[in-house]
Formats: structure tokens, C-alpha cells, sequence
């Protein structure tokens, strides 16, 4: 029998169809990725406000006198505030593959909370105002850039290497800059981790979206729904330093 058109027609479309399904797949994941970081970025926000504005605030700050004036200085329990994400973080990318969906989940939740109540001194720092003109910049920057490295045909991974070196060059400067008290250097500090930050948006979008016909899409259901986890917690913990980064540049602090 002679090989006709219409019988070559099906594995054409056969190939369409698996690329319909993966390009759904990919829309639907992509989705559940951003509802868990803009979710975190909620509960961070309401814990954040609700403690700086109720009695909750005298747990973590305390006024204290000082030749300048009267500022306020974190307890022992805003110290571990600070410094407990940081063990969150540490629990979720070491127990990628050992944790269930429902532990991962669930130390999402408690990371963000964290979050919230370590980020409390934004609102003794800087005006409610400010915090949220900042936040609204914050929201736009990121999401022009994310949508970049999700629609973009440049390979963002050749840059992968120039921001990972950005990020430990903060971090660095971040903590000698603890003893010298720089606000010059702080200044620097900021601009460049709005670079940095910047950058990653785009970059772990792009990551993401390829790591998705890897990982996730091969993982099934339950894999799928772990991963996801894992892919938020990247996008929020560049949302959040971005905002940090923005705040310090264009924040009103308080008179008080």
C-alpha cells in the first residue's frame, strides 16, 4: 500500500497533541507555582502587620532610651525571628527528596510565617506608606521580569554563575558591613542586590519552566505538587529580597 498524506497526517499530530498536553501542563504547573509564592507573600504580610500594630509587638522590640532619643530594640525572641528562615530554608533544600508533599507544605506555611514576624521592624523602620508604594514597585519589577524569563528565547543560564557570585558578594559585604556600619556601603548593598534579584526573577523563571519537563511533568501528581513547593520558595525569596533591597532605596523612614 502506497504511503499517502493522510496516513503520514497522524504522527503529526500526534506530536501536536503531546505538545498541547505539555504546553497545558506547563501553564497549569506554572500556576500553582506562582498561587503558593503569592500566598506565602500573603501570610508573610498579614503576620508582619498584624504584630507590628497589636500588643504581639512588645514580644519581639522594646523601647529603650538612648542619647539620640528612644528607639526600639529586639528582644531575644525577634533575634530568633531573624535567624530562624534561615533554618527553614536549610530543612527544605536538604530534605528535597526525603520529604513528603505534606511536610514540605507544611514547612512552607511555617517559613512564611517566620518571614512575617522577622520582617516586623519594616513597620517601626519605615512609613506604612512607603511600605506599600515599595511593595507595589516591587510587585511590577518582579513581574515584568518573571514573564521575561518565562517568554524569552535567550538562555538565562550563562548568567546563572554572574548573579550566584552577586548574591555571595552581598551576603559578604552584608556581614562586614554589620561592624562598619557603612551607609555608603549599605547603599551599594542595596543597588546591587536590586540587580541581583532582579536577575534571578528572570533567571529561575526561565530554570523553572525548564526544569519542569525534567522534574515535575516525569514525577507525576504527587511529585508535581512537591516540586511546585520547592519552585515557589525560589520565586518568594527573591520577591522578598527584592522588596528589601527596593525598601532601603526608596523607603520614608519614621521620624520616631
Amino acid at each position: 500500500m502506497a504511503f499517502t498524506p493522510q496516513y503520514g497526517a497522524y504522527p503529526q499530530a500526534s506530536a501536536a497533541t503531546n505538545a498541547a498536553v505539555m504546553d497545558a501542563g506547563l501553564r497549569a504547573y506554572m500556576l500553582r507555582v506562582y498561587n503558593w509564592m503569592s500566598s506565602g507573600l500573603l501570610l508573610t504580610g498579614i503576620i508582619a502587620y498584624a504584630i507590628a500594630n497589636t500588643s504581639a509587638l512588645g514580644l519581639f522590640y522594646h523601647a529603650v532610651r538612648t542619647p539620640y532619643g528612644t528607639a526600639m530594640q529586639p528582644t531575644a525572641l525577634a533575634m530568633v525571628a531573624m535567624f530562624a528562615p534561615l533554618g527553614f530554608v536549610l530543612v527544605l533544600s536538604l530534605g528535597v527528596n526525603k520529604l513528603s508533599t505534606t511536610a514540605a507544605q507544611a514547612l512552607f506555611w511555617a517559613f512564611c510565617a517566620t518571614m512575617g514576624a522577622s520582617l516586623t521592624n519594616i513597620f517601626i523602620v519605615y512609613t506604612s506608606e512607603s511600605i506599600v508604594r515599595v511593595f507595589f514597585i516591587t510587585a511590577a519589577t518582579f513581574g515584568t521580569m518573571s514573564l521575561w524569563g518565562y517568554t524569552t528565547k535567550s538562555d538565562l543560564s550563562r548568567m546563572g554563575s554572574f548573579l550566584m557570585m552577586g548574591l555571595f558578594g552581598i551576603v559578604i559585604a552584608g556581614l562586614v558591613n554589620i561592624f562598619m556600619q557603612s551607609s555608603a556601603l549599605q547603599f551599594a548593598i542595596s543597588l546591587i542586590g536590586v540587580v541581583v534579584f532582579t536577575g534571578l526573577t528572570a533567571y529561575d523563571t526561565q530554570r523553572i519552566k525548564a526544569d519542569y519537563v525534567q522534574y515535575a511533568y516525569a514525577a507525576g501528581m504527587d511529585g508535581a505538587n512537591k516540586r511546585s513547593v520547592y519552585d515557589a520558595l525560589s520565586l518568594y525569596l527573591n520577591f522578598i529580597n527584592l522588596f528589601m533591597m527596593l525598601l532601603q532605596l526608596l523607603g520614608n523612614r519614621n521620624n520616631n
